[in-house]
């Protein structure tokens, strides 16, 4: 299981997360989206401890908290949910003739 932390400042590192979440247990892995055009992190991260009570201890702590100038938004992380990726039109090629006018 992991951790889903929100509302992280842009200037945050995996390391400042390792660092705040190591005062709860291990710390096994974290992961910092980035967008893909800018590099620049996302504003939130999900981290994976090493037993389901370090994260219970670290999200009953955190959620909430004050941490680099914003109020972190801190629980267990839902699973990725399977989204249809891609097109599911196409814009202005209305190929099917719905509403073309002559």
């Amino acid at each position: 299981m992991s951790i889903y932390v929100g509302n992280l400042s842009y200037q945050v590192t995996e390391e400042d997360l390792k660092l705040a979440f190591a005062e709860y247990g291990t710390v096994n892995r974290v992961q910092l989206p980035t967008d893909r055009e800018t590099g620049r992190p996302r504003g939130f991260a999900f981290v994976e401890m090493q037993t389901e009570a370090q994260e219970t201890a670290a999200i009953e702590a955190l959620d909430g908290a004050e941490w680099m100038g914003r109020d972190l938004k801190v629980n267990k992380a839902k699973p990725k949910e399977d989204r249809p990726r891609g097109g599911g039109g196409s814009w202005g090629n209305n190929t099917r003739g719905g509403n073309r006018r002559y």
